[in-house]
């Protein structure tokens, strides 16, 4: 399998190279972050940055199980210094390092090592490298490949629908693309990866007891993407559906999945008030493929597929993305520019005149002057109406 060129994550690490700054690449479970690194590796090699100030080291390879231990690390690290030349690190699933964020603080304070680390849990950040390293490290969010990776390695001139469908179907983990369309071996593969994430970086991480009833938070949410839900929501229904579960349960397995990048929320934001909202939140999955797997063929629905695919490339572009709401009217996302707001509808099809004046209502609604697009899988050329711009999807997908 030829290597996905993953080009604005590479430069961006570029950009950032010889900066006193650690740069941590953060995402699920194999969505490229290794071979981010392999590819700047190269990069150095490629700038004539000798073999032996290139440290890269995989703490998933059995290979360097010794090396989870923070002082045979600091040894191993220590010993490949060279006074006055810059040594550069690039540690991958640095999690697995007990109380790694203390090596990486001791050789940051040196000044002569450009630090590069990866992780696959969100709460790596939030407590075991924030407390110790805050202010010292950018955060680079990998996410799996957007559809404009997936259509260029497949060749620009082919079919652009047909893609988009193998690409909703199949998902956008990069090793899918080795599986050349073969759905049994990507469902394996999904199944596979599904379970480590689930056991290996929330049930053991957190100790749940319950992996049957974490299982059926995470099937619930899937089913889910682009409904409106609050945990409170989740545990009545489970319940009524004799899957008797508390609040706070829902929480923990809420707050511990999306630590693993598995889902992400896109909170509600009161566009006239132009604050956000506590109650209710929509969640979209990491993987469309990953969905198909875990709930069948009968979960297969266009038009909520689109959404999940708009909500994870305006993740892309602009980092934060949110449900907005205009009095009683909903707009699928909002995201924040230096410009200003830009507001997005979502829709399979507005051919139907009622659909398009139903998906229009809320833009129409909003009196100021951002930009507003409608995007649909209407293959037609962009049409105007009144400010708001409808374009076909897949072009705004490549764009």
């Amino acid at each position: 399998m030829q290597i996905v060129e993953r080009q604005i994550y590479l430069q961006r690490l570029i950009d950032f190279q010889d900066k006193q700054v650690i740069k941590i690449v953060t995402g699920v479970r194999r969505s490229g972050k290794s071979t981010l690194l392999k590819l700047f590796a190269q990069h150095l090699r490629s700038i004539g940055i000798e073999e032996n100030r290139i440290v890269e080291l995989n703490f998933e390879d059995f290979d360097n199980i010794e090396l989870c231990n923070p002082k045979n690390l600091h040894d191993y690290i220590k010993a490949r210094m060279q006074p006055g030349k810059m040594i550069y690190l690039l540690l991958d699933e640095i999690q697995q390092v007990n109380q790694f964020q203390r090596v990486v603080d001791s050789f940051f304070a040196k000044g002569d090592v450009d630090i590069y680390l990866t992780g696959s849990n969100a709460k790596m950040l939030s407590s075991e490298i924030a407390t110790l390293l805050s202010g010292r490290y950018v955060e680079i969010r990998i996410l799996p490949l957007s559809f404009k990776e997936f259509h260029t390695y497949h060749g620009k001139g082919s079919d652009i629908i047909g893609q988009y469908n193998d690409y909703v179907r199949f998902g956008s983990f990069p090793y899918v693309l080795a599986l050349d369309k073969n759905k049994a071996l990507i469902n394996d593969y999904l199944e596979s990866l599904y379970n480590t994430i689930l056991l290996k970086d929330v049930l053991r991480r957190n100790s749940f007891a319950n992996a049957m009833m974490l299982e059926s938070v995470v099937r619930f949410v899937y089913d889910n993407i682009g409904n409106m839900l609050s945990t409170k929501s989740i545990a009545d229904t489970m319940t009524s559906n004799g899957r008797k579960i508390d609040v706070k349960t829902v929480e923990r397995y809420i707050q511990s999945v999306q630590e693993s990048y598995f889902f992400y929320q896109a909170p509600r934001f009161d566009i006239k008030g132009k604050h956000l909202l506590k109650s209710l939140c929509k969640y979209y999955a990491v993987d469309t493929g990953m969905r198909q797997m875990l709930l069948g063929d009968r979960s297969y629905d266009r038009g909520r597929m689109l959404e999940n695919v708009v909500y994870f490339e305006l993740l892309r572009r602009y980092g934060k993305v949110y449900v907005g709401k205009y009095g009683q009217l909903e707009v699928d996302f909002v995201v924040e520019t230096q410009e200003g707001l830009r507001y997005y509808q979502v829709s399979e099809t507005v051919t139907a005149p009622n659909t398009l004046e139903r998906e229009l209502r809320p833009l129409q609604s909003i009196k100021d002057s951002y930009p507003k697009l409608l995007l649909t899988l209407d293959y037609d050329n962009p049409v105007d109406y009144g400010g708001i711009q409808r374009r076909f999807v897949l072009d705004w997908l490549l764009d």
